[in-house]
């Protein structure tokens, strides 16, 4: 699976499933465009240590060329100057990933409409879907210019898993459910140019903050399991990490067009592992689980 010659760009790729997707996809040989709003020099509102330097830096070191570029994708004049510097430097994109989320500690679980802070909420749609909008309005054109493109709108669970299940907000629910629809409707347009859009899920995420919240880290994760036994099925943002760049590699991906795909559905195509050899597949063990009448809980998986 070689990627040698692609032109990556990962919007929102500070931590989590964007820096493991921009990691594999640096690995597979591509030239990656990495982008976020924490740098070295600034910090976003998560006050968070990542930065998009560090995730560039692993994609380089993963075998890829890193390219970090500081962009708030809310802001269309940023998202423009990015597109025309990949234009002018690169030539081409190959592959949009629009990973950007940026709502942790915006929702609030289990409120209404009426009791959860509108405010936030609201922040939570521009954040989920007008920064994909306004990427894929400006970096599409570019994409399309050779066929064999591909889009991937990551989210949270699967079209079938959200279909009827209630994510815990109405806002953090309309805004999970929505990038599955967006992919599904950019599959319209860019079918006709040889393009493909896919919306994707990873499982159980052991992000860094999700690590943290937990009390653990990478090396130690399975004690989490002894509060949380669901938190077996969990894996790493590399695992997603791999799914896309085995889409972005298989010439026959536009079978998967307009699909909601997950990582661990992905794994059981394409045969990757996630970094200890395991390949969880949390959306089916979701399913299997609720099926059986067991509780779970389903949230906070990104």
């Amino acid at each position: 699976m070689s990627l040698e010659g692609k032109v990556a760009l990962v919007a929102g790729a500070t931590r989590g499933a964007g820096r493991g997707i921009a990691v594999e996809l640096g690995a597979a040989g591509a030239t990656v465009y990495v982008t976020g709003r924490t740098t070295r020099g600034q910090q976003s509102e998560y006050q968070r240590p990542e930065t998009i330097e560090e995730t560039a830096e692993l994609a380089t070191a993963a075998g890829g060329k890193g390219i970090a570029v500081q962009v708030d994708h809310l802001e269309p004049e940023a998202v423009k100057a990015l597109v025309e510097r990949t234009r002018r430097e690169e030539g081409r994109l190959d592959i949009l990933v629009n990973d950007i989320w940026g709502g942790e500690k915006l929702f609030e679980w289990n409120k209404s409409v009426w009791e959860h802070n509108l405010e936030n909420g609201l922040r939570i749609l521009r954040l989920a879907i007008d920064t994909h909008l306004i990427t894929a309005h400006y970096a599409l054109p570019l994409l399309i210019e050779r066929p064999g493109g591909l889009l991937v709108e990551v989210t949270d669970g699967t079209a079938k898993y959200n279909a009827d299940h209630y994510r815990l907000s109405p806002f953090y629910d309309l805004a999970k459910v929505s990038a599955n629809r967006m992919a599904w409707a950019h599959a319209k347009d860019l079918a006709p140019h040889g393009a493909t859009a896919v919306s994707l899920t990873p499982g159980w995420l052991r992000s860094e903050m999700m690590l943290e919240a937990f009390g653990v880290t990478e090396e130690n994760w399975r004690d989490a399991t002894k509060h949380q036994p669901h938190f077996v099925i969990s894996e790493t943002p590399r695992f997603v990490g791999r799914a896309v760049a085995a889409l972005a590699a298989d010439p026959d991906k536009a079978r998967f067009n307009g699909q909601s795909l997950s990582s661990g559905g992905l794994a059981q195509v394409y045969g990757f592992t996630d970094l200890d050899g395991s390949r969880p597949d949390c959306w089916r063990y979701m399913d299997e689980v609720m099926e059986a009448g067991k509780e779970a809980d389903a949230t906070g998986y990104r």
